[in-house]
């Protein structure tokens, strides 16, 4: 044992080469023991190939020996030949006090290879044998969330929870709280997110996203400047932040915050389009619209943007602008029905009544079920003194909505004029 004291020294003097050599020459004298710890040294520091011969070695002298086993399994895994330290595993026998630990490298490794239901068999085996163990619950719980099955998650994680709190380096607690928010028990989630150890920006923004979906921005809010303090590049938090700040009326923090976010992330057409919704309802206008138009640049069908730009120009009467606008729109080859109706508005608008029939006409392809816009459609054809087209058009709004006597006597009139 001196010579492997030595060995050790050397190696922590960095005089690597010196120690093996040492451990080589000397392996060949040693007695069992001192080669099985020669082994453990080698495993330790890296040489994989030098530790399986000792082992190999005392493995035909020893077939049973179930730590020699282990080691060696740890060495297949080491070079990932999964399938030589499964079938090394498998020889471990029920009455082997490594029995329950073969178990749960099994579970380990077939679980690396995606073979679900076999890793989970052999964790229940495991269970069944020693029920209270931590540690089978902990790899269970680790199993069902790493396949989504949050739910059976917590069960196992509740379990290790009332005995660890960090198990392998692993948060207990942050696991719990993921877990549950996975299922939308998002109250349930939130005291586990406060009292998780972890400190990274992605916990603390799994964090404010329970914490919102739970109803309770105020958390969020804390959780997500968290995030922003841990890592200003955190691209997602901006926006999420925005909104809860302006859903809770700090307008002009929630704005700040929308233009902070464009300057780390320039192409998040939702932030672009936050940062105009904020700076309309702080009425800077001008602001607003150039936020909006640049989410619908980097989109051009970006519905949400869109309409509240359309409604924007609405609201001043800019007919001229908008027909500009859903003009380049439909030249993207958007099809989306909604432009075309108000394409034949702001053209009725301007009084351009061609164009706009020929907008309504494109619009009445997928629209010709939408009450509101038969009945606005019926009205203009009637205007043009479109009538037989007026008639089709409100007789199909009727047959929706039968109990319109207005238009059904609107309709009489168009087809009996001379009885009015």
């Amino acid at each position: 044992m001196d010579t492997i004291l030595e060995a050790i020294q050397l190696v922590e003097n960095n005089q690597i080469e010196k120690a093996l050599k040492l451990l080589k020459d000397f392996s060949k004298a040693a007695n069992d023991d001192e080669k099985y710890t020669i082994a453990e040294l080698y495993l330790k520091w890296g040489f994989l190939e030098e530790a399986a011969g000792i082992l190999h070695e005392l493995m035909e002298k020893y077939p049973d020996e179930s730590d020699l086993k282990l080691s060696l399994v740890d060495i297949y895994i080491e070079i990932e030949d999964d399938e030589s330290a499964i079938a090394l595993l498998d020889n471990i026998k029920e009455e082997d006090p490594e029995y329950v630990q073969a178990l749960l490298q099994q579970a380990d490794l077939y679980q690396a290879q995606g073979l679900f239901e076999v890793a989970e068999q052999k964790l229940l085996t495991a269970k069944n044998i020693l029920p209270n163990e931590v540690i089978i619950d902990f790899a269970l719980g680790e199993l069902f969330f790493s396949i989504g099955e949050y739910l059976k998650a917590v069960t196992y994680y509740e379990k290790v929870a009332k005995e660890e709190t960090l198990l392998a380096e692993v948060s207990i607690l942050d696991r719990l709280a993921e877990s549950y928010a996975a299922i939308g028990e998002y109250e349930k989630a939130i005291p586990y997110f406060k009292d998780g150890s972890e400190e990274s920006p992605d916990k603390f923004y799994k964090y404010g996203v329970t914490a919102s979906q739970a109803g309770r921005n105020d958390i969020a809010i804390k959780a997500w400047k968290r995030v922003i303090e841990k890592d200003e590049y955190y691209h997602s938090v901006y926006y999420n932040l925005a909104k809860a700040l302006q859903e809770e009326g700090l307008l002009e923090e929630s704005y700040q915050t929308a233009k902070r976010g464009l300057q780390i992330d320039s192409f998040n057409k939702q932030l672009f389009l936050r940062a105009g919704m904020i700076a309309h309802q702080l009425n800077q206008e001008e602001e607003s619209e150039d936020f909006v138009r640049q989410a619908i640049a980097l989109d051009p069908e970006y519905r949400e943007a869109i309409l509240f730009l359309l409604e924007f120009l609405k609201e001043r009467n800019r007919y001229t602008e908008i027909i500009e606008l859903l003009t380049e729109i439909k030249a993207t080859g958007s099809l989306e029905a909604l432009f075309d109706w108000e394409l034949a508005r702001a053209y009725n608008e301007e009084e351009q009544y061609a164009d706009a029939l020929n907008a309504y006409k494109e619009a009445y392809i997928n629209l010709n079920d939408d009450t509101d816009f038969l009945k606005e459609y019926g009205y203009f054809l009637t205007e043009e003194g479109l009538t037989p087209e007026a008639i089709t058009v409100f007789e199909k709004y009727l047959q929706q909505i039968p109990d319109d006597y207005v238009i059904e006597e609107y309709v009489l009139r168009l087809k009996h004029p001379e009885e009015y």
